[in-house]
């Protein structure tokens, strides 16, 4: 007796070797990776960012102190695109490009009579050819709260 031979046949989609992904297949999880790699790196950033600039608020005296968190907060409710991060020692707030749209400044950072809450050139607060870019604080009242508030959402709209 001999040993009975296979005789099914195997079909043309069996019989093909896979050869891997096609190049547009790798081409797709390459960038797939590399957009995961900037999401991670981003929010690595903004965590690091937003680290900073509530040490520096915390390394503040009062009434600034205060000043400080108040407008943090409002920032982060009226601007959520807004990345906190410290520009030459200060809270600030940055665009997606990296840009500081708007800064609080500690009147003892320079000894001045008066902190300052201001904007850059990337916030969009033009009116006719002249506007006001910064604003000296003593104290917040819930009036200069809504102020802020509207000047930041206009300043990222």
């Amino acid at each position: 007796m001999t040993p009975e031979k296979n005789t099914t046949k195997r079909t043309a989609a069996t019989s093909k070797k896979s050869k891997g992904f096609t190049a547009e297949e790798m081409a797709a999880m390459k960038a797939r990776a590399k957009e995961l790699k900037a999401e991670e790196r981003a929010e690595k950033d903004k965590a690091a960012g937003e680290s900073a600039a509530v040490e520096a608020i915390a390394a503040m005296q009062e009434p600034d102190r205060s000043m400080a968190k108040r407008i943090h907060a409002i920032i982060k409710d009226s601007a959520s695109s807004l990345l906190p991060k410290t520009w030459y020692g200060m809270p600030a707030y940055a665009n997606e490009d990296g840009k500081v749209v708007c800064f609080f400044q500690t009147a003892q950072k320079f000894n001045t009579r008066y902190s300052t809450f201001g904007f850059n050139d990337s916030a969009n607060l033009d009116e006719g050819a002249m506007w006001p870019v910064a604003f000296a604080l003593k104290e917040l009242t819930p009036a200069d709260e809504k102020k802020i508030a509207a000047l930041v959402k206009k300043a990222v709209s």
